[in-house]
């Protein structure tokens, strides 16, 4: 009796702090969307199952390998550098060595002999020792240079590798330095933007065709930098010269042909190149940093017009945001040589999960998108982290199953949404992990998004844009691109759009679940791609750490014996191509109903070259560590 009680007033509480303000007593806001989620006397939050009438407290899981905490300035000292890691547990290596002036393309430092030991959260570069023979920079001459370091634990784990500019001869000052970049972000006909990070704040400015481009808005007391460049030739090879402090640093980028040009080009897609097994740099603190630097040598060498990756770069599932920002800086700096030069649009996938934690006795707990969505949903931090273009959905709200329609309650998908065009193809990016709630068991208790379902709003958007796209005379390819394929193969036949064929899988909001479930929502997903558009080329997909090819037709079978639900029918053939073989640890191919239609399977790391040649488009997939062709294919 005692239990039934409990229950009934949880669930009057629960209702009053939802329907009235969804804030806490005591600072903290509950965003209304979920349920189920109370503070106590202090303001700790805990979570109530209704069935079962369970307390679970949220968990505070700290550690110490954050950004901010390994990212750290250096100091200079009368032979090199200082690292103060201000923490007298942590014990390791720091690895060092200069950036060689040799003018090389993909510049990388090479590390010296020796290595500084990490002790109670010290450790030296003796940069005096680098002269002679070993000073590949010239800094005795030229009194600077650039310095590379990677910093492992006392297991030998790698746990970020970094840059800075010294500038003296003994003693050595640090510098001003760009530690992270520069990056080509949003290729149009006429513009780029380049972002880079540097130690200081400071005022950069960047050259391109004699002409100075500075920062329109200094953002985080000038240490993250974003400029527009414009005003340019289309299809043009531009070299630019970032101007930081006494120090510069030059590359080049290309400009993308007019919206409907049919002039040929090739484009790189791959996903998942979360940490893999084997160690060393396979396990870079949360990215497989080998294979995804063989990914991005090989998309550079095809000479690549861009490179699209589409989820999982990363190991995530934290609740902690330092530890989530270390992972992709990691991620970044594996492929940032290349990044110079080719740009890299990225997506998410579930692994980019910032996740609040209840302590429920199970091994991860009951997780959830993190709040406040505003400065702590993985949407908010992934936009933080990366360049993308602005023009995707704002949120949910406003959609039928919003508990407020004067604010916001749902977290905006900013950067992780959004499509662009190259030539005469488009690629529309989709986050199929929106607002995701891991333990999809305790959805319809504690609210939240399944893996692999699309809302409304998001799917409007992709409708519309798609129409819109169908109208463009100048476009006669899309290609649409999501972390979770539509028809799993291999590893995720329990999840993505599938789930086994339960069609009960949804969102619930507020307490009350979506009026589709997942099947039903997979349907209207193809039907705008397949009997909308006869422009869609491919599903691009990731996911599953495999690469298949799977050609559906409307002889496929796509639901589950006994299906009571309305069925989709298929009005062209379509391919769905996945391609999750970026590092992450490999799946083997499932027995599913659709296996059939599987055209191609492979367990190789992969990386997906499409060539676009006026209406042509082929596809040819390369194992980036091995350079064997897994497969060359026309796509029309």
């Amino acid at each position: 009796m005692n239990r039934v009680l409990s229950i009934i007033i949880t669930l009057i509480v629960v209702s009053c702090y939802g329907q009235e303000t969804g804030m806490q007593k005591y600072g903290h806001t509950i965003p209304s969307v979920y349920s189920g989620i109370l503070p106590d006397k202090i303001g700790e939050l805990y979570f109530v199952s209704v069935k079962t009438g369970d307390t679970s407290w949220m968990l505070k899981k700290e550690t110490f390998y954050t950004l901010d905490n390994i990212r750290i300035n250096p100091e200079g000292t009368e032979k090199g550098l200082l690292f103060d890691f201000k923490n007298k547990d942590f014990y390791g290596s720091l690895y060092y060595g200069l950036y060689p002036n040799d003018h090389a393309k993909y510049s990388q430092p090479v590390y010296f002999r020796q290595n500084s030991k990490i002790i109670g959260g010290k450790a030296e570069i003796d940069i005096s020792e680098l002269r002679g023979k070993y000073d590949i920079a010239g800094w005795e001459t030229e009194g600077k240079a650039r310095v590379g370091y990677r910093i492992a634990d006392n297991y030998g784990k790698i746990i970020y590798d970094g840059v800075i500019d010294i500038v003296g001869i003994s003693p050595f000052v640090i510098g001003t330095s760009v530690i992270a970049g520069p990056y080509i972000n949003n290729v149009t006909d006429s513009s780029v933007v380049i972002t880079f990070e540097t130690n200081k704040s400071c005022n950069p400015s960047i050259i391109v065709d004699e002409k100075n481009y500075i920062d329109q808005e200094l953002t985080e007391e000038g240490l993250r930098h974003e400029i527009i460049i414009n005003n340019l030739r289309s299809n043009t090879k531009y070299d630019y010269t970032v101007n930081y402090g006494d120090s510069q640093l030059t590359y080049s980028f290309k400009t993308a042909p007019d919206v409907g040009s049919r002039i040929p080009f090739t484009f790189a897609y791959t996903s998942d190149s979360r940490a893999g097994n084997g160690g060393g740099e396979r396990d870079l603190y949360g990215v497989n940093a080998y294979i995804m630097k063989r990914m991005a040598v090989l998309a550079a060498s095809e000479n690549a017009s861009f490179f699209q990756f589409t989820g999982d770069m990363i190991v995530g599932y934290s609740s902690n945001i330092g530890q989530t920002n270390l992972e992709y800086a990691n991620w970044k700096k594996a492929v940032e040589p290349y990044w110079h030069y080719l740009p890299f649009n990225v997506g998410v996938g579930n692994h980019e999960a910032l996740v609040n934690i209840f302590g429920d006795g199970s091994p991860f707990g009951i997780s959830i998108d993190k709040f406040p969505f505003s400065t702590s949903s993985a949407e908010t931090i992934f936009s933080k982290n990366f360049v993308n273009p602005k023009n995707g959905p704002q949120s949910e709200d406003g959609g039928y199953y919003d508990p407020h329609n004067d604010k916001l309650d749902f977290p905006e998908y900013g950067e992780t949404v959004y499509s662009y065009n190259y030539g005469n193809t488009a690629i529309i990016v989709l986050n199929s992990n929106y607002w995701y709630t891991p333990s999809v068991d305790l959805i319809p208790e504690i609210g939240g998004n399944p893996h692999g379902y699309i809302m409304d709003n998001q799917l409007q958007w992709f409708e519309d844009r798609i129409m819109e796209l169908n109208n463009n005379p100048h476009i006669d390819h899309i290609f649409v691109t999501i972390h979770t394929p539509a028809f799993p193969n291999g590893g995720h036949a329990y999840n993505d759009m599938w789930y086994f064929g339960n069609n009960r899988i949804r969102p619930t909001v507020a307490g009350v679940p979506v009026k589709k479930g997942i099947i039903e929502r997979r349907d209207k997903f193809l039907n705008i791609m397949i009997n909308k558009s006869d422009k869609v080329i491919a599903l691009l997909c990731g996911d599953e750490h495999n690469y298949s090819r799977m050609k559906l037709t409307n002889k496929t079978q796509i639901y589950p014996d006994g299906y009571k639900g309305k069925k989709l029918k298929v009005n062209r053939s379509f391919w769905q191509i996945t391609n999750g073989s970026a590092g992450a640890p490999y799946y083997g191919q499932e027995k599913l109903p659709w296996s059939e239609s599987v055209e191609k399977f492979s367990t190789q790391y992969a990386l997906m070259l499409f060539d676009i040649d006026g209406k042509k488009v082929s596809l040819r997939v390369i194992n980036p560590d091995t350079l064997e062709e897994i497969e060359t294919v026309d796509l029309n």
